[in-house]
């Protein structure tokens, strides 16, 4: 650990690693420049806004059989939401990055880069490229800005940095091609390659609890899971943070609540109530653990077909989603190991030991929304969705001009959904008693049924017998009262 004075207020900042060009001091914001035998202030760093991470500097675990620390951290904003990029340093005094996106997280370390790269330019989502180890699979093109950073970090950072990355996706590997220090289409991207990985996995230990999360999430407004739209006054439900991008049930307006100002993005109009079998903020008791719903969405195919989508979180679980159409109820996980091939123009993918084979294509456009969301959401916003099916699984891709993600969807029985989250059945119509009328008409029918074959070989007689029945029958019902 090599120690220095803060140039601007004279606090101790420490550098752990020999990697480190700048730390961010704790006490001022300083974003201070190591230098060769001096250190100088680069100016104050935003402070990067608590969300809901369970990772904070310190927290250790394991990956490949590599020790590692967390001793950095950059928030990079674009504009329909944010990420972290953790910097972390290996026992055996490497680095790499951890990155974490609405629960999901890869760790990628510097590799070398091959000839044939692409220029950032050029990168279409959902193409094959080869960068260096075998083809890959464009899965996200970003120009995000440094919206805060804190610890210490491998270059030059400060507030309004931005960053030109796309990721490229095989399987459970993931690469970086990172083309922020590219002065001019020649200049080479540096890449960075890794995997997908869980913080369980990598045994990960001083990892914040749910009671940090929470005192640390909501200093902004001193409360930590209700804002009042500033368009129409109603309390949103959401989580400080990433999943801070709100539309108010109410009034439709688009809210930002990621940073102390609330800013509303855009006006919405008074809506009708959606029509939403689970309220946002209900909380479900799934696999132990507690579940809320944090957002709600209604899409539609272009054939007018619609349906719901609950955006599921819970503190130490990933973000998953419950889909509710005509059918029933059905689990949607998003993907960190992808199928084979990962192109949604394939006929057939495989994905865990099953074939899948292609159904449907189709628009999806987001008819209303209320609630939190990992990202900026309204309606009109429309993804391209291929889906496939093995037996009762499926797969979907779903992708833009900026993403394609997969996930996997399994059927959930709806008494299931309703034991979770605690609901009664809908009530059944109560059966109305039969009628004198409704008694008769239904004894005529079994009459003539009876009778059908007489009818045909003793016509008259038969005749004769079915209309005294109808007299006997009905005579009643015409002179006594209504029933």
């Amino acid at each position: 650990m090599q120690t220095v004075d803060c140039p601007s207020c004279g606090a101790p900042v420490g550098f752990r690693s020999h990697a480190s060009v700048v730390a961010v001091c704790e006490y001022c914001r300083a974003t201070v420049l190591k230098e060769a035998g001096a250190v100088r202030d680069l100016g104050k760093m935003s402070e990067v806004l608590e969300d809901y991470s369970r990772i904070q500097l310190g927290t250790a675990g394991s990956h490949g059989g590599r020790g590692f620390t967390v001793i950095g951290r950059i928030q990079l904003r674009f504009d329909a939401g944010m990420w972290n990029e953790w910097y972390v340093l290996f026992d055996d005094g490497g680095d790499g990055w951890l990155g974490e996106a609405a629960g999901q997280y890869v760790m990628t370390t510097r590799r070398e880069l091959a000839p044939g790269w692409p220029a950032f330019e050029a990168i279409r989502i959902g193409q094959q490229v080869d960068i260096g180890f075998g083809p890959f699979v464009a899965a996200d093109k970003r120009v995000a800005r440094c919206s805060g950073g804190q610890g210490e970090l491998p270059f030059r950072v400060g507030q309004g940095w931005e960053a030109r990355v796309a990721d490229f996706r095989r399987g459970p590997s993931f690469t970086t091609l990172d083309y922020s220090d590219a002065a001019t289409r020649a200049d080479p991207p540096m890449l960075y390659a890794g995997s997908a990985v869980t913080l369980e996995a990598m045994r990960c230990q001083l990892l914040r609890d749910e009671e940090q999360i929470k005192a640390s999430a909501g200093r902004y407004r001193g409360q930590v899971d209700t804002l009042a739209c500033p368009s129409c006054g109603t309390a949103i439900r959401y989580l400080p943070g990433l999943a801070a991008n709100c539309v108010c049930p109410a009034c439709s307006a688009r809210v930002d609540a990621s940073s102390p100002k609330v800013e509303v993005l855009r006006k919405g109009e008074q809506v009708a109530r959606l029509p939403f079998t689970l309220e946002l903020g209900a909380t479900a008791k799934i696999s132990g653990q507690e579940y809320r719903v944090l957002g709600a969405m209604r899409r539609e195919d272009d054939e007018g077909e619609a349906w719901n989508e609950y955006l599921m979180y819970a503190p130490r679980g990933p973000f998953f989603w419950l889909v509710e159409t005509d059918e029933g109820w059905s689990r949607a996980d998003v993907l960190d190991d992808w199928p084979a091939p990962p192109l949604p123009s394939a006929h057939t993918v495989r994905c865990a030991g099953a074939d899948y084979t292609r159904t449907w294509d189709y628009p999806a456009r987001v008819v209303a929304a209320a609630g939190a969301f990992t990202w900026r959401v309204a309606a009109g916003d429309t993804v391209q969705v291929v889906e496939y099916e093995h037996g009762q699984n499926s797969l979907s891709a779903e992708h833009t001009a900026e993403e394609l993600s997969w996930s996997r969807s399994t059927p959930v029985a709806d008494d299931q959904v309703r034991a979770w989250f605690g609901l009664s059945k809908p009530a059944t119509p109560e059966k109305q008693p039969m009628t004198d009328r409704d008694i008769a008409w239904k004894t005529l029918l079994w009459m003539v049924g009876l009778n059908a074959i007489p009818l045909i070989f003793n016509f008259g007689t038969t005749l004769a017998w079915v209309l005294v029945g109808i007299v006997v029958l009905f005579l009643p019902l015409k002179l006594g009262p209504d029933k």
